[in-house]
């Protein structure tokens, strides 16, 4: 029961950061986050290091691979572990994609008051 309310309150948590005013939207988040991975792997992006990346990675394999830690044939855990990696993956995945749009429109905004 304790883990069901952990992953609600995550997924309520992500939901209130990308639905902030003034923050950038979902689509916004989704769009820009080649271009952060792109950004972390050449090293122009400080915001997020390679070992974050690699782990938000090790999360993206967790999910698509056919090994479970816990089979999926123990029907309500072996699902809700999937679901739990699902939505700290998300979770963390459009907050730091959040954080890289911004970074990106302060260098942009940086780069106009040069001029």
């Amino acid at each position: 029961m304790m883990a069901k309310a952990t992953r609600a309150a995550a997924a309520w948590r992500t939901y209130r950061e990308v639905s902030k005013p003034g923050s950038p939207g979902l689509m916004t988040r989704v769009r820009a986050m080649p271009r952060m991975v792109g950004a972390v792997m050449r090293g122009r992006y400080a915001g997020m290091g390679r070992s974050k990346l690699a782990l938000l990675g090790l999360g993206v394999v967790y999910i698509v691979s056919p090994v479970d830690v816990l089979p999926d044939f123990l029907m309500l855990i072996g699902v809700a572990d999937d679901f739990g990696v699902f939505l700290w993956l998300m979770g963390s995945l459009l907050g730091e994609s959040g954080r890289y749009v911004q970074h990106e429109r302060a260098v942009i905004q940086a780069r106009l008051d040069q001029v």
